[in-house]
């Protein structure tokens, strides 16, 4: 594999072995917070905030991204079981900023992000607290290129490609010659670099296209050996007939999910030489003490689980996400691991409360630097017109043990208003505990007396609850 850009201190190996072992202590954040850290403070103390956000990158993804892990895993807080609450990408990134989920915030498919109300975003909060904001990258599927992102002082606006893309660079649209991860690393590097002499907290919003399909690599990267992968018991699944149609016509074999892994994979090693970059200006600068870092995925993706290489799906792969954060004044750079159900909504609240400013009544989700926790999430999904094929509308009932999934008689159009019956037309439940790659569907032919030895009724009315709360 050709030389990388950056240096390595260690070999993948022994990054990704550094970074397991000083994981092993386990804690929710709020527990590792130094005292006061999180409590309003002057301007002046604020942390910046670095917030990266990756495009269709599921958690088995680790081998391409050893920097980000030495630094947000071995210097950080690894959240075991982050999800997103939306497993598509503008529904997810909206959740991102307004901390609510999809069926509230209202963009409920990738062309409805007029939808988002802009006047109750994280980056307008930090905007109107005296942050100096910037957009490296992709931001809303269905967002004229032409338009400026709301409330971001400074921008390079990604019209997803990955070679000679078009941006909206402040106000210009103009092609740059160049891998788009490169570009958006350095355009965010510069707006790193000016706080050399502007003394405001800044917040950097960071969204590289990879590992989106077709997950094209930077030259360099082209022909990295990627690992051996043998797949996993879902893949592909030997027997599909307690799945919902869809999966049932699925066939995406073992070869189709390594061929997908491995351009992911090889995508993503960018963005992991870019994650080092960021944290070598922050030294540089002097700003890596206070500044929190915050890594997630807008969604997961499917290498074949069930016959299915996508994602917008209710298994585990497609909402499953990497999720850790780094901030060393605040205390949290040990090496943690928070076992809490954690989400996409979850990240405006803990901006918020790291820059001590209070949360929106509306935010569905909580702050990660607290203790508040949640034994179930929401996830939800909706099918935009009304064409044959690909997943139906649905919406799951997510703990660590156990799933339910209805899925309903449901449809949007382009702008996310929602028609149908409502009538549920398939249901599955996974005891995730025996079961973790969701083979059997204990719904299936499942008596009344069964399905209520399962907790069937109380979970569906736990979902109904959850969707319309």
């Amino acid at each position: 594999m050709p030389e990388h850009p950056h240096p390595r201190p260690l070999g993948r190996r022994g990054f990704l072995a550094a970074a397991t072992a000083t994981a092993a202590a386990t804690a929710p954040v709020g527990a590792l917070l130094t005292a006061g850290a999180a409590t309003a403070a002057p301007a002046a103390a604020r942390p910046n905030v670095l917030l990266i956000v990756t495009d269709d990158q599921p958690k088995d993804t680790a081998w391409a991204t050893p920097r980000t892990i030495g630094w947000l895993g071995e210097k950080g807080v690894t959240f075991r079981n982050g999800h997103v609450t939306t497993p598509l990408c503008a529904p997810s990134r909206s959740s991102v900023f307004s901390g609510r989920y999809a069926h509230a915030h209202g963009v409920r498919n990738n062309g409805a992000s007029a939808a988002l109300d802009q006047s109750r975003t994280v980056q307008r909060r930090l905007a109107d607290a005296g942050y100096r904001t910037g957009l490296f990258g992709k931001y809303l599927n269905s967002w004229p290129l032409a338009d400026a992102p709301p409330h971001f002082e400074e921008f390079t606006l990604l019209q997803p490609a990955y070679d000679d893309a078009r941006y909206n660079v402040n106000g210009t649209v103009k092609t740059i010659p160049g891998y788009s991860t490169d570009i958006v690393r350095d355009r965010a590097l510069a707006f790193l670099d000016k706080a050399a002499t502007d003394t405001r907290p800044w917040f950097a919003y960071v969204t590289p296209y990879a590992s989106h399909s077709p997950n094209v690599p930077a030259p360099r990267h082209a022909d990295a050996a990627v690992p051996a992968w043998n797949g996993r018991p879902s893949v592909p699944e030997p027997d599909g007939a307690d799945k919902p149609p869809f999966i049932q016509d699925a066939g995406a074999t073992l070869a189709d999910g390594r061929a997908v892994r491995a351009k992911q994979l090889r995508s993503l090693l960018a963005v992991d030489e870019a994650v080092q970059a960021f944290h070598d200006k922050l030294a540089q600068l002097g700003q890596l003490e206070n500044t929190l870092v915050l890594y997630i995925a807008d969604n997961g993706f499917t290498w074949a689980d069930h016959g299915w290489t996508k994602k917008s799906v209710p298994y585990t792969p497609a909402h499953a996400v990497p999720l850790r954060l780094s901030w060393p004044a605040a205390g949290l750079d040990r090496g943690t691991t928070d076992d809490r159900i954690a989400a996409n909504i979850d990240i405006a609240p803990t901006l918020l409360a790291a820059a001590g400013l209070a949360p929106d009544t509306g935010h569905d989700g909580h702050s990660l630097l607290g203790t508040a926790d949640r034994d179930h999430l929401l996830v939800e999904f909706w099918k935009q017109g009304t064409a044959a094929g690909g997943p139906p509308t649905w919406a799951s009932y997510v703990a660590k043990d156990r799933q339910y999934t209805e899925y309903y008689d449901l449809h949007t159009d382009a702008a996310g208003t929602v028609s149908g019956t409502g009538r549920v037309t398939f249901r599955e439940y996974y005891d995730l505990a025996a079961d973790p790659y969701q083979l059997t569907n204990l719904l299936h032919g499942a008596t009344p007396a069964r399905e209520r030895e399962l907790g069937i009724p109380a979970l569906a009315a736990a979902l109904a609850a959850d969707r319309t709360a």
